[in-house]
């Protein structure tokens, strides 16, 4: 009977943890959210990754930098526990792997693009398409939750769910992708700064 009660008990605060928003409440986020995109021209933050897979019994946890710059330049650069930078940049995704160089046409594969127009406006927040994602808002304490169901069929076969965590500024503070299989890869983002000058030469390989 007691570990019953835990149970009621733990249900009970995830279930006030998380609450479903209002039509009106999501209208508001998304109308904030998009004024904040608007508004952003570069980004510069630290970022966490955790990638978690059911097999390991610990997340794997990395570190780094993000760039992004509009249109369409994202630079991530990994420094703990190992160097590793990637580049969206003119439909090219360059990577250098701890010196060794590669890079990939994104123009000739759409999934490819698809998935560079995921990142960036997943970065921004702004992923509010009706068309592409079936769509739920989610009030977690202070700030908002929203996740993002890929209609799409190629995209599902790769990412099932986004779930984004904002601010009550409307800033993007996590970014989960979760996979069919249930594994996912989180990023948490601290230090952001909006709209810092940042140099185009910072997008080079």
């Amino acid at each position: 009977m007691r570990n019953f009660v835990f149970i009621l008990f733990f249900i009970s605060l995830a279930v006030q943890a998380q609450t479903k928003m209002s039509v009106t409440e999501a209208e508001s986020l998304k109308t904030l959210v998009k004024q904040q995109a608007l508004t952003t021209k570069t980004i510069s933050s630290n970022f966490t990754q955790y990638k978690h897979l059911d097999f390991l019994s610990n997340d794997i946890v990395s570190k780094g930098k993000l760039a992004f710059k509009t249109p369409d330049l994202v630079k991530w650069e990994y420094t703990d526990p190992y160097n590793y930078v990637i580049i969206f940049k003119n439909e090219t995704l360059f990577i250098n792997d701890e010196g060794k160089k590669n890079q990939v046409n994104m123009g000739s594969n759409k999934l490819f693009k698809e998935l560079n127009g995921l990142i960036i406006n997943s970065i921004k927040g702004d992923m509010f398409d009706d068309e592409a994602f079936d769509i739920t808002y989610f009030k977690k304490d202070k700030n908002s939750q929203v996740h993002f169901i890929p209609k799409d069929k190629k995209s599902s076969k790769f990412i099932s769910e986004f779930q984004i965590t904002f601010n009550e500024k409307g800033d993007v503070l996590e970014v989960k992708m979760i996979e069919l299989s249930g594994d996912f890869t989180k990023i948490v983002f601290n230090n952001k700064e909006l709209n810092k000058p940042l140099a185009d030469a910072i997008f080079t390989n």
